[in-house]
């Protein structure tokens, strides 16, 4: 019979509770962290440059240093005055469900900035393999319709179509720009470096909160008060 003077020990369940729930926290972070292709939604182009100036999906093969030459090109159009949005897409399931529009870059170019309108009405690239598509809620000038016109059309150089294109368009509004020196980016090892560290950091979380709980509630073989024998 148990005591009813003596209360069983109360279990950790705080710091058990603790454990875990840093440990998916951590998890979560790293979650958003760890690099991830777009998202295969209606227009996952419109979701990228809502928010920034470039959609570049893996599948594009650009290499690292014109993807640098792109960043840099496009933050000198924004200082010179010149705003453009740029989407590469170098496969049909770039454009997530709007499949129907591959190999057509200026309807796609249409389609896709007016699906930005409400918080974009800049200039707007398109760089398809088969040519180029431009778009503007205004409309395009006639010498930046003349000047994609003449481009020739990009082929599997997605990334180095794009910056010459990027630079004929500014070229043709009175914006000279100088193309950005070729250099591999220098953070990405260091991003998947701490992807990685925080990765190990939430698995030891994980495996301290299975501890604490296996020494809060050992298991027995024997129920309390019965002595063993066989």
């Amino acid at each position: 019979m148990q005591d009813s003077t003596h209360p069983p020990p109360r279990r950790p369940l705080p710091r058990r509770g603790l454990l875990a729930a840093l440990a998916v926290t951590i998890l979560a972070l790293l979650a958003g962290a760890l690099p991830h292709a777009a998202r295969a939604d209606g227009d996952p182009a419109s979701d990228v440059l809502l928010a920034q100036p470039l959609y570049l999906p893996q599948d594009a093969s650009v290499p690292p240093a014109e993807q640098t030459q792109l960043a840099s090109l496009l933050a000198a159009a924004h200082q010179a005055g010149y705003d453009v949005r740029v989407a590469l897409i170098a496969q049909p399931a770039d454009l997530g469900s709007i499949t129907a529009l591959w190999r057509q870059p200026q309807n796609y170019a249409r389609f896709l900035g007016q699906e930005l309108s409400l918080n974009y009405t800049g200039a707007l690239l398109v760089v398809m393999p088969t040519g180029y598509g431009f778009y503007r809620t205004r409309g395009a000038s006639t010498s930046e319709q003349s000047v994609l016109n003449q481009l020739t059309p990009p082929g599997r150089k997605l990334g180095a179509s794009a910056l010459s294109a990027i630079q004929h368009l500014a070229a043709a509004s009175g914006h000279s720009l100088p193309t950005p020196i070729a250099t591999a980016p220098s953070d990405r090892s260091s991003t998947d470096t701490l992807a990685w560290i925080v990765f190990a950091i939430g698995m030891l979380l994980i495996v301290l909160a299975w501890t604490a709980s296996l020494r809060a509630r050992p298991p027995r073989l024997f129920s309390s008060g019965t002595s063993a024998g066989y």
